[in-house]
């Protein structure tokens, strides 16, 4: 019953139910677990979500659309539309991820989204896996102004540093720590001509990243606080 409630919500049934049931599988479940999936689904989203912009922006310059489209497929996003979808009940985890808290993580529903994408483009193609995306994100593509995605961290950074002719900032990976399935980064952003140095910390070597460079672009802004 709960498998058709989700069904229902994703405006699809699956011909091949076990693909569903691998997306929903964590992989300190077992195996075949939804981390191919995921890969698949990554793909799959980024490019139904990309020509969407395309279509609703054709003044957009590239940079802009861009921006667009990695707010519209970040982590959060993700995970609120799988919030939504009540994502976290259908999943299976391991005996240490529900202890955790797993099906509350945003990584872990984020990466079960996108598994079901992939699984669904396995499913029925291309076609129906980019009518299902579309439908979760209608709400969010309705309400979206372009006017209002502000730049990420990095690209921050990188153009006020470009703007006054600064060498380019350097990340590097300083630490990793934590199980496979729940890792935590610790990456340090280096503004050479700057004399900055700066530690992000993320789930992810990218947010952490994000972290690091907003940091240092605000310790660029004000060097003397």
């Amino acid at each position: 019953m709960k498998r058709q409630a989700l069904c229902r919500q994703l405006g699809r049934e699956f011909f091949r139910p076990e693909l569903l049931q691998q997306a929903l599988t964590h992989r300190s479940f077992g195996s075949p677990n939804n981390e191919r999936l995921e890969f698949l689904g990554d793909s799959i989203l980024n490019c139904v979500i990309a020509a969407r912009l395309y279509q609703l922006y054709p003044r957009l310059p590239e940079g802009d659309l861009s921006r667009m489209r990695a707010a519209l497929v970040k982590e959060q996003t993700l995970a609120d539309i799988a919030g939504r979808l009540d994502l976290g009940n259908h999943l299976m985890l391991g005996e240490g991820e529900l202890k955790s808290g797993g099906f509350r993580r945003p990584s872990i529903l984020a990466d079960a989204l996108e598994a079901i994408i992939g699984a669904a483009y396995l499913d029925d193609g291309f076609v129906t896996a980019e009518t299902m995306i579309l439908s979760l994100y209608e709400p969010l593509l309705q309400a979206l102004d372009p006017k209002k995605i502000a730049k990420d961290p990095k690209t921050q950074l990188q153009e006020y540093l470009q703007s006054r002719k600064h060498g380019l900032p350097q990340y590097d990976v300083i630490a990793i720590r934590g199980e496979a399935h729940d890792q935590e980064f610790e990456v340090e952003c280096i503004l050479p001509d700057l004399d900055i140095r700066t530690v992000g910390i993320g789930h992810s070597r990218r947010s952490a990243e994000q972290n690091a460079a907003l940091d240092a672009y605000q310790r660029a802004l004000h060097p003397h606080e």
